[in-house]
């Protein structure tokens, strides 16, 4: 669950999670969807912008994020760092307020206050796991997510992979 479709850690982040592919979540029997807190009209420029071709939804009340506990807010906390987190604070919220002026219709997409997670759900409504962002760097890497739900890592670097044998 996103922050909001400006947050330039949620891009950064959803970057990565489009990164995964569909073969290793249909191995897994797994579906992997993003949920945002604004209008559904700013799930297509943002899948554009991110290349995300998995699922995605919108709780403009944000229902979901309340039921599941998640803060308005930031902890006092920033070095906790995601590693899919890449640009740095002042650039980063540079260009996401760019974003917010160049867009079609100015606005910020969302609560900007308002803070995501993670949560592996199913089958049925158990939650298996469930990481609640503290900020906006909090993201938990997507990695942990997968292994948590059966499916095969991604190298989200650009660094060949040394393979044991």
């Amino acid at each position: 669950m996103l922050q909001n479709f400006l947050c330039y850690t949620c891009k950064e982040y959803v970057e990565d999670l489009a990164k995964v592919p569909k073969a290793f979540l249909q191995e897994a029997n797994v579906r992997l969807i993003v949920i945002g807190q604004s209008s559904y009209h700013h799930i297509k420029p943002f899948c554009s912008l991110t290349g995300y071709t998995h699922e995605m939804y919108v709780d403009p009340q944000r229902e979901i994020y309340k039921t599941l506990g998640m803060k308005r807010g930031e902890s006092s906390n920033l070095s906790v760092r995601s590693p899919h987190v890449k640009s740095n604070t002042l650039l980063g919220s540079i260009k996401s307020v760019w974003r917010a002026m160049t867009g079609p219709a100015f606005d910020f997409q969302g609560d900007p206050a308002q803070q995501g997670g993670a949560l592996i759900l199913g089958p049925g409504n158990e939650v298996h796991f469930l990481h609640l962002d503290k900020n906006r760097l909090d993201h938990v890497p997507i990695n942990t997510v997968l292994q948590l739900a059966g499916v095969k890592t991604v190298n989200f670097t650009n660094k060949p992979q040394i393979i044991d044998v």
